[in-house]
């Protein structure tokens, strides 16, 4: 969440910024300020009557001592009544301090100025683009059919046992999803990054750290009991391993990536974007996340988008890299790239990855700070993405690989995963 103090020091170009979200935030703003000026009060009154008990309890000793006994009961009296006034400024700066976090949580991101102005996919900027572009034949199958005519996927089969967007994954449909899940594995490792094996369910303070509460809260699947939310994707646990820790400086950037499989309720998704593996509840990920310094986050984010970039050209995708526009942006977002693998059997961009900067607005929320030898401690910058996600993936290599004769080719790249060249 964006700080307080940030706020009060850059009020109109935080109501400007947010403006490009689309997010009228003058209102909640100027609530904030009113609360934080009530607070301020109540603080102001609960020190000046700490003052004056410390004063008075000093003196009390003194007047006993000289006999003056009526004078330090009335002193005893004016301590007590001084007490009880601080439970009442107390209880008001708390009341304070908890309404502004309350408006602070539904206060989204400042957008990066390089952030295009829009209000929708349309408006997103086009970065850059490559890959070969595949030529199918007329009688080029999507990948729900391919997946039917190899028994790679059973769709029906997944509504049986849970419902629609939960497949079941059969033969070399299961190896495919294994074997890119350990391609994408060692790709992460060869760059640098620790891999970690986090839960697939998260607590409460973890949904609040990385902004997913209360943003996202009916997107989440809840296990009501034990009031533990289902991970929509492993950013979540895997962020929160640095909630309330203080790094050292010269420990940053730090690396991580992991594995896990990612469940979102998609409540109000219909139609034909998501048939197939267009759009499921449950699907497996691998996310590449970075703690790191605010003066290099933003060279952080170049590093990984040209390593997401890498991924798809060994995987022989025709792909695109979009700078999201204002009004496209996640909640918690600085500046967002999307990257969409062409499906030459949809004839449509289908998105793959999304790769963010935070700034600081989820270290904020997590007090995920760094410290150096001279200064106080700081906000560290968090940033994510998909390295990648594998439905779409999957979609398009079926589609996009798909031969004359009938079979599917597998990527040089991924064949010694796969131990198979083609699906037949």
């Amino acid at each position: 969440m964006l700080t307080l103090n940030y706020i009060k020091e850059n009020t109109e170009e935080v109501i400007r910024r947010l403006a490009k979200k689309h997010f009228d935030a003058r209102e909640s703003i100027e609530k904030i300020l009113e609360l934080d000026k009530e607070r301020r009060a109540a603080q102001a009154e609960v020190d000046k009557n700490l003052a004056e008990v410390n004063a008075l309890s000093k003196s009390i000793g003194a007047l006993m001592k000289e006999g003056k006994k009526e004078e330090a009961e009335a002193s005893k009296a004016k301590v007590s009544q001084l007490k009880e006034t601080n439970k009442s400024a107390e209880a008001k700066m708390k009341t304070s301090e908890e309404e502004i976090l309350s408006i602070l949580y539904t206060i989204p991101n400042l957008p990066h100025d390089s952030v295009p102005e829009g209000c929708c996919a349309e408006d997103n900027k086009i970065e850059r683009e490559g890959g070969p572009m595949p030529h199918l034949m007329d009688d080029a199958l999507p990948h729900w059919d391919i997946a039917k005519k190899f028994d790679l996927i059973d769709f029906e089969l997944g509504v049986k046992i849970t419902g629609a967007g939960f497949p079941v994954y059969k033969g070399k449909g299961s190896r495919l999803q294994r074997a890119l899940i350990n391609f994408f594995l060692d790709n992460a490792r060869d760059a640098g990054y620790l891999e970690v094996q986090p839960p697939y369910v998260v607590n409460e303070a973890s949904g609040f750290g990385t902004g997913q509460l209360p943003d996202k809260e009916g997107q989440m699947y809840f296990c009501q009991e034990d009031k533990l939310y289902l991970i929509p994707t492993a950013e979540v646990p895997v962020t929160n391993i640095y909630r309330d820790v203080i790094l050292n400086e010269k420990e940053l950037p730090i690396k991580n990536t992991a594995y896990s499989a990612c469940f979102r309720r998609e409540a109000g998704s219909y139609g034909k974007d998501v048939r197939g593996l267009n759009r499921l509840h449950q699907f497996d990920k691998v996310e590449i996340v970075r703690i790191a310094h605010p003066d290099t986050s933003y060279n952080d984010l170049d590093e990984m988008v040209s390593y997401v970039q890498t991924l798809v050209e060994k995987l022989e995708l025709p792909w695109r890299i979009l700078r999201l526009c204002g009004g496209d942006m996640s909640f918690t977002s600085a500046l967002t790239f999307d990257f969409e693998v062409y499906s030459a059997a949809q004839k449509r961009w289908l998105e793959v990855s999304s790769v963010s900067n935070f700034e600081s607005y989820q270290a904020n929320r997590l007090k995920c700070r760094f410290k150096s030898e001279e200064k106080k401690p700081q906000l560290c910058h968090t940033l994510n993405g998909s390295a990648l996600a594998l439905p779409r993936i999957v979609a398009a290599l079926l589609e996009n690989h798909q031969q004359a004769d009938g079979r599917v080719k597998i990527p040089a790249a991924l064949v010694p995963y796969t131990g198979f060249e083609y699906i037949d």
